[in-house]
């Protein structure tokens, strides 16, 4: 492949996207670039403070459980609120977290702040999700969702990389680093991104319309998407398995610590460079397709570490499931949005937030017991076992209610119509409208030259080379 042809694809990746979502993806892009807490909480709590490792772990698993009842009350908000005043708000709350980690030193005060923290972090994400899917058209979000978890990674891997400044800073300054990264974030979407949330029906006294009341519980009873959403915690929880399972099993191979560092560290690399080259790839292919190849993939990857036995071998694991992630986070985001009526998108990327949160609390439990019982190998067994019941169950429940050229409104939910049956502003007559007999009209056949007709390029391609908005 030529440089110009690589050009012309790395163009056509970026372009055609609104300049409100490039002013989001830079707010991504700073807000990750200083996400020094979560690296380093533990090294923090352990090497400075003196805590045990187990109390080191409780307090993570605390960060994962405020998750779990942050994304879907950031959801709600979103709806009701407004996706900017959620952003900046969460985003604020979570400046405030990082900047008291470095102030508080009690083993409860800790642990209180880290809780409050993952409350906000997950809190912020369904707003995300949820511009992205009002600003972009359906046919670029998944494109939209690449690009942003394509920031999200490349800053991630800018705060590893300077994280090593920890031993002439020290982790409060980093925390504090941290704090002032996302309060900036706060003030790029409170000055440049606009308010997108689509405003609900209303009656005449200014009521909205009963069938628009959306509930969390109204979102579960969707069951499609109550499938994605289950299908999305099994590989959620396969995803989350190598982040505690592979360093307890590249140890037992007899593999220095060091010799983790660089294999995880493949993962950041693959998707910082590969991730537009996926995305590339993958435009345009079926999103039930997507996922039941992305979850084939993560089952091959970490069921095959049972094998691995060298650096080289379990890093050609982590290459595997590595490009399974770049599949699966994006395609997830934009069947969910697809799913989701507009009114209802937060509360809609709210619950499947909710599925990554917890997957983040349980599967490092789940995994840790796993290989202290049973052994690692046990462990990347299941894994596989998970990956493949979830392409199953991508394959054989989804395929039609994510099928390209299915309207979005899928599926029967309140504010939702059912595809199968129309949806009128007026009731159908039984009886035709003319009842009286009409008159033959005779009509004299008019010959019609041909036209010469010019092709018109599709508007989907005129988009895709278009120039990037920013």
């Amino acid at each position: 492949m030529s440089i110009d042809s690589l050009r012309r694809s790395a163009r056509a990746t970026v372009s055609g996207l609104p300049g409100g979502f490039w002013w989001l993806w830079l707010s991504t892009l700073v807000n990750r670039t200083g996400a020094f807490v979560l690296t380093f909480l533990s090294l923090y709590l352990t090497q400075e403070l003196g805590h045990s490792a187990w109390y080191a772990g409780l307090v993570v698993a605390l960060h994962g459980l405020g998750g779990v009842a942050g994304s879907p009350l950031g959801g709600t908000l979103a709806d009701k609120w407004g996706r900017r005043p959620t952003m900046v708000t969460t985003h604020l709350m979570t400046a405030a977290c990082a900047a008291a980690l470095s102030l508080v030193t009690t083993a409860w005060g800790i642990a209180a702040v880290v809780l409050l923290m993952g409350v906000s972090m997950q809190a912020v994400r369904p707003s995300i999700q949820a511009t992205i899917a009002d600003m972009v058209p359906e046919h670029d979000r998944r494109r939209a969702y690449a690009l942003n978890y394509w920031a999200l990674n490349l800053g991630f891997a800018v705060a590893a990389f300077g994280g090593g400044a920890a031993i002439f800073l020290g982790y409060r300054t980093l925390f504090l680093i941290e704090a002032v990264a996302t309060a900036l974030c706060a003030l790029i979407v409170f000055l440049r991104l606009p308010e997108t949330r689509p405003e609900a029906r209303r009656n005449p006294a200014g009521e909205v319309v009963e069938k628009d009341r959306v509930s969390v519980l109204d979102v579960l009873r969707d069951a499609p998407f109550r499938t994605l959403v289950l299908l999305n915690l099994l590989v959620c929880l396969v995803f989350t398995a190598p982040w505690v399972g592979l360093p307890l099993s590249m140890a037992e191979a007899g593999l220095e610590p060091g010799a983790y560092g660089a294999v995880i560290a493949v993962n950041g690399v693959v998707i910082v460079g590969f991730q537009l080259l996926v995305n590339k790839m993958t435009d345009k292919r079926s999103p039930a397709m997507l996922l039941t190849v992305s979850s084939l993939l993560f089952a091959l990857g970490t069921g095959a570490t049972a094998l691995a036995g060298t650096p080289l071998v379990f890093a050609a694991t982590v290459v595997v499931w590595t490009i399974g992630e770049m599949i699966h986070v994006p395609t997830n985001a934009a069947a969910t949005a697809k799913l989701a009526p507009e009114h209802a998108r937060g509360r809609y990327q709210g619950v499947m937030g909710m599925s990554w949160a917890l997957s983040g609390f349980l599967a490092p439990i789940l995994a840790g017991w796993v290989v202290d019982g049973p052994g690692p190998d046990v462990l990347w067994i299941s894994c596989g076992v998970i990956g493949c019941v979830a392409a199953l169950g991508y394959t054989t429940r989804l395929r039609k209610a994510l099928a390209d050229g299915e309207p979005a409104e899928s599926t029967t939910v309140a504010g939702r119509p059912d595809v199968d049956k129309p949806v009128l502003d007026k009731p159908v007559l039984d009886k035709p409208v003319v009842d009286k007999p009409v008159k033959a009209v005779a009509i004299e056949a008019v010959a019609v030259e041909p036209v010469a007709v010019e092709a018109v390029e599709p508007a989907e391609d005129r988009t895709e080379r278009g120039s990037v908005s920013a």
